[in-house]
């Protein structure tokens, strides 16, 4: 192994900066020159790729987003794209890759490796949804759980100065986890998920004896985007129908949740994560996803880890219910 690229990929998370400068500066200490590439697959076509140095990566541990930008890319999703990149990276004498990312960032490398078999690539998690099999949090899902925590403490205010029921809304297209953490961290009165069924009557039943009880309207229920009623404004809408005496508003949090400074616990596990992935490359691995499980450090093969979902814990769901 000579030389060494890394790329983020597909949605921002706060903490992909500091696991870009783990690989660079890890990439130095051992002798290996290390590129970075923008916007993902789309500048490996684009051949936008620049040589970075220690001063390359010098105060950004605390920034959110990424410095290399991030991007999907369809024309990596096509034979002609990715030989474009392979020429691009073999022009420089790129033979391993790390890319910073989720699913879609890990079907793009494992094909790509299997076209071009020269070319070693290891992956990191980056998404705020910690919806990958093979570790236990993601980069950037702890910050994007105390940003949407802080924010629902705040609806919870004027929420009770009001007497108001509030749906907020939080990411999650397919994965529940931000709303799970943050509705029990705030003491939610539900959480809704795409991982379980939505009893829309049962938690109509809930609140409405919440009110008879505490003769209180105010309330939270935090809604993951992709629940099957339809997010915080359909549920919002439903719930009005039922419960006319209500006044009810949804907040949706949307993309604040992807920024803001990146939290201690994502700032470490994302550099712990760039140090092992250009260890992994300089041992010989590729096409492992590198984790934390427990503590360790964990090597999870790309098509796991693609194949495979994180699942919300059984033990959580019936915690919610108790509390609830």
């Amino acid at each position: 192994m000579k030389n060494i690229g890394v790329f983020t990929s597909g949605g921002d998370s706060p903490g992909m900066n500091a696991c870009i400068r783990a690989v660079v500066r890890t990439s130095i200490s051992m002798g290996f020159q290390v590129f970075g590439i923008r916007d993902g697959y789309e500048g490996m076509i684009d051949d936008d790729i620049i040589a970075m140095d220690s001063k390359s990566v010098s105060n950004i541990m605390q920034l959110g987003g990424t410095i290399l930008r991030t991007a999907r890319s369809e024309r990596f999703m096509t034979a002609e794209g990715r030989k474009l990149a392979y020429g691009n990276l073999k022009k420089r004498e790129i033979d391993a890759l790390v890319a910073i990312g989720g699913n879609g960032t890990f079907t793009g490398a494992k094909i790509f490796m299997q076209e071009f078999p020269d070319i070693r690539i290891v992956g990191t998690p980056g998404t705020i949804d910690n919806d990958l099999y093979g570790t236990d949090f993601t980069i950037g899902f702890d910050t994007a759980v105390n940003t949407a925590m802080n924010a629902i403490d705040n609806i919870k205010d004027t929420a009770n100065a009001h007497n108001r029921l509030f749906f907020v809304e939080v990411m999650g297209r397919d994965a529940g986890f931000i709303a799970m953490r943050t509705g029990i961290a705030t003491g939610a009165e539900a959480i809704l998920v795409p991982e379980t069924p939505t009893d829309m009557q049962k938690l109509i039943d809930i609140l409405d004896k919440r009110r008879k009880h505490n003769k209180s309207s105010s309330a939270i229920v935090v809604v993951a985007e992709g629940d099957e009623v339809g997010g915080a404004i359909e549920a919002a809408a439903e719930a009005k129908k039922a419960l006319p005496g209500y006044d009810i508003r949804v907040t949706i949090l949307g993309h604040i949740q992807r920024g803001g400074r990146p939290t201690c616990s994502d700032r470490v596990l994302a550099t712990r994560l760039g140090l092992e992935a250009v260890r992994a490359l300089a041992d010989g691995k590729k096409g492992v996803m590198l984790g934390i499980i427990h503590k360790d450090i964990s090597y999870t093969p790309f098509e796991k880890a693609i194949k495979y979902n994180q699942r919300i814990n059984p033990l959580i769901l019936e915690m919610v219910d108790i509390l609830s």
